[in-house]
């Protein structure tokens, strides 16, 4: 399977609506072809489906066999795109770096770092027991080894 047609029938796709966007695309051995997309509000089927035929559409199954699948990421897949960032604002992340982890609500997103909040407990600056505190980070993105959001029910 020639994967740079597919790609360029890809971006055709994507074109069409501005708000949704590429995370990920594979391309197995036995022309089994995985889309992965997302977008600023999220992704309806409605999009997958278009997507989906705007491919196979331009491919010529009697010219080499294949598989399509387009989806949207799982609800448990970390983050790999800046611009999923945008949409989970308000929501809590859970954030892995090299060195540290961090759970917060995403506050606000840069052009190159996020901002995360959350409260902690901390020992009281004089005599016993623990305050609450309101703390934050701000993490460059490229130090971001896996970003999830955290599922609250």
């Amino acid at each position: 399977m020639e994967q740079q047609i597919v790609l360029d029938l890809l971006d055709e796709a994507l074109s069409e609506n501005d708000s949704i966007f590429l995370i990920d695309i594979k391309f197995s051995e036995k022309n089994k072809i995985n889309v992965i997309i997302d977008g600023d509000e999220g992704v309806n089927l409605k999009e997958c489906i278009r997507i989906s035929r705007h491919i196979e559409h331009n491919l010529d199954r009697e010219e080499e066999d294949f598989s399509l699948e387009v989806s949207s990421p799982d609800i448990t897949a970390p983050l790999k795109n800046s611009r999923q960032y945008n949409k989970n604002i308000g929501k809590i992340l859970k954030v892995k770096t090299e060195t540290e982890n961090y759970e917060g609500t995403l506050v606000a997103i840069k052009e190159q770092s996020i901002l995360l909040e959350w409260k902690a407990r901390e020992p009281k600056p004089i005599g016993k027991g623990k305050i609450t505190v309101q703390k934050n980070k701000t993490i460059a993105l490229d130090i971001i080894k896996e970003a999830k959001v955290k599922i609250v029910f």
